[in-house]
């Protein structure tokens, strides 16, 4: 704690209630959040597997593990530190039954979702040269990024490309379903789904996890959002860092 200014160290004890640090690069925010995590874990505020990091890389995910086993010792091994998409498959792989998939479920990345796009748009009888099967697959991955399934988007938005992307985009899903099958946005789209449905899974993992801590959070998207809004809905130990100048 000594290696800690006053304004780091009042980040590091402040423990009830949501807590928003702003700070740019280089200004030790992940020193920040590693003490934070210790000093909670050090008070037996929480027990390690009882506090959630959220990054956006593994790499950073890495770094912050490192850091806080330093602090801490094994037990951090027991703490959730993941990227996004890594925290939401992981529950995913226990619950994904209950959303009709099976738990071994496969993870499409960018290069299978363009690949099935463009056979979901030949297979409806369009020339995949004249809709372009990247483009269309960024236009889905923004409508989960909003959490906009296929019918909503056709709901809200117009035009004779957008109708065509709502088709495309109903038939991907529907694919990837049958082929127990999930792209990276529906890693979190449809944990936030889960937990809306089912309200002893979202009171499992409310209960879990204590604090919350979700770094460049200024990079979040809506349903990233939405995520880390339902995890912290009952104690509001929430606690976020981003960059006020990105």
């Amino acid at each position: 704690m000594e290696s800690l200014n006053p304004t780091q160290l009042d980040a590091v004890e402040y423990t009830e209630g949501p807590l928003l640090i702003l700070a740019g690069a280089g200004s030790g925010k992940t020193r920040v959040l590693t003490h934070r995590v210790a000093y909670l874990i050090d008070q037996g505020l929480a027990a390690p597997e009882e506090v959630l990091a959220i990054t956006f890389t593994n790499k950073a995910a890495r770094e912050m593990k490192d850091r806080v086993a330093l602090l801490v010792g094994p037990d951090s091994k027991k703490m959730w530190v993941s990227t996004f998409h890594a925290f939401c498959a992981r529950i995913l792989r226990v619950h994904a039954e209950k959303l009709g998939y099976k738990r071994e479920f496969t993870i499409y990345d960018g290069a299978d979702q363009v690949r099935l796009v463009k056979r979901c748009i030949v297979e409806l009888g369009k020339d995949p040269k004249r809709f372009n099967p990247r483009s269309f697959q960024a236009q889905i991955s923004s409508a989960k990024n909003v959490l906009m399934a296929p019918d909503d988007f056709l709901r809200n938005t117009e035009g004779y490309i957008a109708e065509n992307v709502a088709e495309v985009y109903d038939l991907y899903q529907r694919r990837l379903y049958e082929n127990n099958a999930m792209d990276f946005d529906d890693l979190i789209m449809q944990t936030v789904a889960l937990l809306e449905l089912f309200p002893e899974v979202r009171e499992r993992y409310q209960t879990r996890f204590k604090y919350i801590h979700v770094d460049e959070y200024q990079d979040t998207n809506h349903a990233q959002y939405r995520l880390v809004n339902i995890l912290a809905a009952g104690h509001r130990n929430l606690c976020v860092v981003g960059d006020d100048d990105q």
